[in-house]
């Protein structure tokens, strides 16, 4: 097996990574894909009270085990199979469970600070970043952590206006910068998606 293509996509909280990322893996799918997210390597928080999780700033780059994502990407890069964290959002812990994931000619992996982690940046062949407006993202955030993350209105709002948009301001919009493309409108834009599968294609046929 050839040298494997690592592909990172990063953007802002609810911009639509995980659409392009699900997207490109089916549009893929004949093809050996391992795919990493960034949100399974958070720090487990156990040792911390509930209370005191809920003040951690999850969109800060220290809130991430960013040595294990690293060996963990390094490892596929090597044709070894890893065994991925399995987050709990509801108890911000990290579960006892992990999820093997076994390399491929294709590395995808995705998360808001991809691009911005020295170290993981060093790891990728192409740079992708998605775009989306502000307020549609705060809007899907909303409704994603209320519905599936065990939040309440307040908490959501007060944590956007705490932590999430000065990180977004001063980590993952200026990671912008290191992108090779830039996806605008989020994960819907399917010219761009037939896009970069056409690119991908054509870099993974020329690695092989």
């Amino acid at each position: 097996m050839g040298k494997p293509l690592v592909v990172g996509i990063a953007g802002g909280t609810a911009s639509g990574k995980t659409t392009v990322a699900r997207k490109l893996r089916e549009a893929l799918a004949g093809r050996r894909v391992a795919f990493i997210d960034q949100d399974a390597y958070y720090k487990d928080l156990s040792d911390l009270t509930l209370a005191e999780r809920r003040e951690v700033n999850f969109d800060h780059p220290d809130a991430f085990d960013t040595d294990l994502l690293v060996s963990h990407l390094r490892a596929l890069k090597a044709g070894q199979a890893v065994q991925k964290p399995v987050y709990d959002f509801v108890t911000s812990t990290r579960e006892k469970n992990t999820v093997p994931v076994e390399p491929g000619e294709l590395i995808l992996i995705e998360g808001i600070l991809v691009l911005h982690m020295e170290a993981v940046r060093n790891e990728l062949d192409v740079k992708i970043f998605v775009d989306a407006e502000d307020d549609v993202r705060i809007i899907r955030r909303l409704m994603r952590d209320i519905k599936e993350r065990g939040r309440d209105f307040d908490h959501v709002v007060n944590q956007y206006f705490r932590h999430v948009r000065p990180m977004h301001m001063g980590f993952v919009e200026p990671s912008k910068r290191w992108a090779d493309i830039i996806v605008p409108h989020g994960g819907n834009n399917e010219t761009a998606i037939e896009m970069l599968v056409g690119a991908l294609l054509a870099r993974m046929g020329a690695t092989r």
